[in-house]
């Protein structure tokens, strides 16, 4: 990877993971947009199954696919949390939804360049 690309994607990984939920929420949940955003960006607390991996962090290792949160079982779980009445739940599914979009970029990164 060149430098400029090396410093550009951690900087669009951790913004998507902790800055779009703040332009998400406002969009979605007008009236509770912070509450929002606190439980979207709570959904990235699906990154504690690294923890079960070995190494816990690998930069050249793909997390969609890999670890059991970020599966496709786990984003049909996900999906189905925005069937759910609750604005809540429908955050969090939205928001670790989300966060396989901003995992699978990485990734999708990884293998372009």
């Amino acid at each position: 990877m060149d430098g400029s690309i090396e410093l550009l994607q951690p900087a669009l990984h951790y913004g998507g993971h902790f800055l779009a939920p703040f332009l998400i929420a406002a969009v979605i949940w007008r009236v509770e947009w912070k509450r929002a955003v606190l439980v979207m960006v709570a959904a990235n607390l699906i990154d504690l199954d690294h923890l079960l991996a070995d190494p816990i962090f690998d930069p050249g290792r793909c997390s969609v696919g890999f670890h059991l949160l970020h599966g496709w079982e786990a984003a049909l779980a996900y999906a189905l949390m925005l069937l759910i009445p609750k604005w809540w739940t429908r955050a969090f599914g939205l928001g670790a939804l989300w966060h396989l979009c901003v995992d699978a970029g990485d990734c999708l990164a990884m293998t372009a360049l």
